[in-house]
């Protein structure tokens, strides 16, 4: 399923070609576009920006709502300009509901995606599944440096995704690894103003530039202005009908029985776990229900959204973006 260039690019200067505006957005809240047509819109601005300036541009893709409606609307612009739509990575940290990783390689084969896997390979070599105790001196060089960046002191380490050092190397070590095997250039990311405290100041266009700490390269946020209800109208209005014959455009099924005559939910492009009440997905041991109706019927607003996620990362977003993570 991997695929793509695998030779070592190693681009250690952000390229000049590239002319975007990285100030774009940076007044601006979700209220500055008022409709979902209004976030759509400029949702697809961005992308036609993006595709047209990024000679090597990828998607992040974790199988979640929001880079699903990112990866919707890639598809869509890519489609009207007549350009491939760009690979898109999946970053296996180990740790994925089995649901999570069927939903991705189903619709990988459905869109005719090419999908490039990334993962850490020193615990893939080791053979380190979740909650494994790890000597420090089994690991290479490269995870023993990563680890005094983040001023580890331990002889041995607990893999677990959702740990500040864990969150770290599982997913934005593997993720700056395939930037640079690929020489990607811009990286579609499904992050929202709305969604946490760290990403409130973004712009649609983010500069990662600094080769000290990542292969330099821009992150492009085409969803920034969307709430999370507008990321359930997007599904709905959009997404599924334009994805699943006979879907009638704008029903929002109030439970998985609720469902055209036909169609299952396993027939949707929407993880099965949001059926289940799961508002945001990590780690299947990290994350919780926040009820038992669909995500997109209970009151959006009353709770937050990530509630459900372990909070050891959520509080330590702002160091772990500045190491690279989204």
């Amino acid at each position: 399923m991997v695929s793509g260039d695998d030779t070592h690019h190693m681009v250690h200067r952000f390229p000049d070609y590239i002319d975007v505006e990285y100030a774009n957005g940076r007044t601006q809240t979700a209220a500055d576009y008022p409709t979902l047509e209004d976030k759509l819109e400029k949702a697809a601005e961005v992308t036609a920006t993006a595709l047209e300036q990024y000679e090597r541009p990828a998607i992040m893709w974790t199988g979640g709502k929001d880079s699903t409606v990112v990866l919707y609307v890639v598809r869509e612009v890519a489609a009207d300009m007549g350009v491939p739509v760009p690979p898109v990575v999946f970053i296996d940290h180990f740790e994925h509901f089995d649901e999570t990783e069927a939903f991705v390689h189903r619709w990988t084969e459905t869109w005719d995606l090419d999908l490039v896997v990334a993962r850490n390979e020193d615990f893939a070599r080791l053979g380190a599944e979740p909650d494994d105790e790890l000597a420090l001196s089994d690991l290479s060089a490269e995870t023993r440096r990563e680890l005094d960046r983040l001023s580890y002191e331990g002889d041995t380490l607990v893999l677990d995704a959702d740990t500040f050092e864990g969150n770290h190397l599982l997913k934005t070590v593997a993720l700056n690894d395939v930037i640079s095997d690929h020489g990607f250039d811009g990286i579609f990311s499904g992050v929202r103003w709305d969604e946490q405290d760290a990403r409130a100041d973004e712009t649609f266009f983010s500069p990662r530039h600094d080769s000290e700490k990542y292969p330099p390269h821009d992150r492009v946020h085409s969803i920034l202005q969307f709430t999370e209800a507008d990321v359930w109208a997007a599904f709905w209005h959009y997404v599924v009908p334009d994805s699943v014959e006979g879907f009638p455009a704008g029903h929002v099924p109030e439970t998985s029985d609720d469902l055209p005559d036909g169609i299952a939910p396993s027939d949707l492009p929407v993880s099965l776990k949001y059926f289940e009440g799961y508002r945001s997905l990590g780690t299947a041991s990290g994350s919780a229900k926040s009820d038992d109706r669909p995500a997109w019927v209970q009151d959006l607003g009353a709770t937050k959204e990530r509630e459900g996620r372990a909070q050891d990362k959520e509080n330590l977003m702002e160091r772990l973006r500045d190491l690279g993570y989204m």
